[in-house]
């Protein structure tokens, strides 16, 4: 890099997938279960916020079923896949035929706190309550209060990078 500074991009939606997928992060699946019985989509932006008070932070496009799911619930868990949970990831990322509470077929699942869908034998699971909706943009940014989590010892956690798992 050179110390002139370089013209601004124009970045495109592509674009920008393109760069924020350069950070390799956990594959995480958000849940949560309201009225309308469980939903849960791939989460691409899941994050702490803060420790003092233990705050999580997930954003979610005002388009996604489970948005309303989760504001009715007033609850979600981010559930870390392990690596063998790989297969997960598609279909709650809206590939392939199951949608809604069918997606639950898959995997195996428990109640934390919350009551929202754990995943068992997960890397983690995170389990929040809503504390604040910020919207912004068409998304909806939301902290969670961490009220309780799990982890499963010893496994490799599933690895999102450049649009793909590893």
């Amino acid at each position: 890099m050179s110390d002139a500074a370089a013209p601004e991009r124009v970045i495109d939606v592509r674009t920008f997938w393109q760069a924020v997928g350069l950070r390799a992060v956990g594959t995480a699946i958000v849940t949560a279960e309201a009225g309308d019985g469980p939903r849960g989509f791939l989460a691409l932006s899941a994050t702490h916020l803060s420790a003092e008070p233990p705050l999580m932070m997930i954003s979610v496009d005002k388009k996604t079923s489970a948005l309303q799911t989760i504001l009715d619930a007033g609850h979600f868990a981010i559930n870390y896949l392990a690596s063998g949970q790989a297969d997960l990831a598609g279909p709650f990322g809206g590939k392939g035929e199951l949608k809604g509470a069918d997606r639950f077929q898959l995997g195996h699942w428990g109640r934390l706190a919350t009551g929202a869908p754990a995943l068992e034998g997960a890397a983690g699971v995170i389990d929040c309550r809503v504390e604040e909706v910020i919207e912004r943009f068409g998304t909806a940014i939301i902290l969670g209060r961490v009220v309780d989590f799990s982890a499963t010892p010893d496994v490799t956690p599933l690895v999102s990078y450049k649009g793909g798992t590893l």
